[in-house]
């Protein structure tokens, strides 16, 4: 497994000028942090673009926060701009990760926060949370540093645009810098294809796999080792970071939508829920009106009691709602079910089998809102097995499929039975 290592991720935390915020001069300020050697290639590499690829767990997105939050502190007057191709997808997941990160290093009470507009300031530096559909905005802006989560989102032409941003002059003589983090789900992607094979930019490729992180809990290491039994494709992205191709992929019939329609609108509404503890608890909502079906994902946490799920379910369906509503989860667990009965939600055992369930869903089309972004991950990547010998096999493959296991039982349950679909008789 990689190395520990500590770094000062904040020193000598005065400048000159102080930034909007700040009544009194505030205290010379050191931070050690443990970090893992992802951190420090993206710290020491003098390339203009840093193309992160990695598999699951690597810590490449968090060791690059690491280094956003450290160069934010300590270099003079950078413009920082954090981006993923969707705003809603951002703020649950990339500028909530900066955000645990600042509270722990006990550093927000540092940064003066924009919270409309999505901007940090600290002294003379600025970062801006922001996505590529503002990219009519993007490009008459100029920034030092750019991070780009989930960069395999993009379109090669965001790519040029954004690049053309990195403009902004550097008063500490610092290079300007771009990052790119995502897993490599496919070989023939113009990441490959126009950075790193190509010569004209540059590029410096940081690959990284579970064993650059010596912090992940050892549930999780054997999770990633164990897709070599399953499914080969799956192993060599998501256990070993290498660039690959997702084959046999499950569900064609959905696109990403931004609108959910209203319950008066539709035939029924109903949840489908997997419950997890070391992996994903999932839950997603189903809007159904035949044969469209729009999706909302709710939930997807790990480390959480029935006590933690029955908070999140009276906080998302409404006290009026949920003896009218019907939530349909995994029949392996039916004493957690029981409990979230007596605790007033309407909720029931779904039916499981997997191959005639995933028949179902197929027959809709389907429409999920664009912040659910495990929910569209998932859907991206839900395959079928195939074994050593090339064949594939009417197995899916276990692994990130939570809220697929979740969407299943919910439409295949509903959907089969005629559960909550209103009927009217003419005559």
């Amino acid at each position: 497994m990689g190395r520990k290592s500590r770094e000062t991720i904040a020193e000598e935390m005065l400048a000159d000028e102080q930034g909007p915020g700040f009544d009194s001069e505030p205290e010379d300020k050191n931070i050690e942090v443990l970090v893992t050697s992802v951190f420090e290639r993206n710290r020491d590499s003098k390339k203009q673009i840093l193309v992160n690829r990695g598999g699951r767990g690597s810590s490449k997105s968090y060791s690059i926060a690491q280094l956003i939050l450290h160069r934010f502190f300590t270099e003079d007057r950078k413009r920082i701009l954090i981006l993923r191709k969707s705003l809603p997808s951002l703020r649950v997941s990339t500028l909530e990760v900066m955000k645990t990160m600042a509270e722990e290093y006990g550093l927000m009470d540092r940064i003066t926060v924009e919270k409309v507009h999505l901007n940090w300031y600290y002294n003379s530096s600025l970062i801006h949370f922001g996505s590529v559909d503002e990219s009519s905005k993007l490009k008459s802006s100029d920034w030092n540093i750019v991070w780009i989560e989930e960069a395999t989102e993009l379109t090669y032409d965001d790519f040029m645009d954004i690049k053309l941003c990195m403009r902004a002059k550097s008063r500490d003589g610092k290079l300007n810098q771009m990052y790119l983090s995502f897993n490599p789900i496919d070989e023939f992607h113009w990441i490959k294809k126009k950075l790193v094979d190509d010569p004209v930019f540059d590029v410096d490729e940081i690959v990284s796999s579970y064993k650059d992180n010596p912090f992940l809990p050892d549930y999780y290491v054997k999770d990633l080792e164990n897709l070599q039994y399953q499914d080969m494709s799956y192993y060599n992205i998501y256990t070993l970071g290498n660039w690959g191709r997702l084959e046999n992929i499950i569900y064609t019939n959905w696109a990403t939508c931004d609108w959910l329609p209203g319950r008066d609108t539709v035939d029924t509404v109903f949840y489908g829920l997997d419950f997890g503890f070391n992996a994903e608890t999932a839950l997603l909502r189903v809007y159904a009106k035949k044969p469209n079906i729009w999706e909302e994902e709710l939930i997807y946490d790990k480390k959480m009691t029935n006590s933690d799920l029955i908070v999140r379910l009276c906080d998302i369906i409404p006290a009026d709602r949920r003896r009218k509503e019907i939530i349909y989860a995994d029949p392996a667990e039916p004493d957690r079910i029981e409990e979230i009965r007596r605790a007033g939600f309407l909720i029931k055992e779904a039916l499981k089998p997997v191959t005639a369930g995933i028949d179902w869903v197929k027959k809709y089309n389907i429409h999920i809102l664009k912040s659910s972004d495990n929910l569209i991950k998932e859907k991206r990547t839900y395959s079928w097995r195939k074994n050593k010998n090339g064949d594939v096999l009417d197995e899916v493959v276990e692994y990130m499929n939570h809220l697929m296991d979740a969407e299943r039982y919910a439409i295949y349950t509903a959907m089969k039975k005629g559960a909550g679909v209103k009927v009217r008789f003419l005559g």
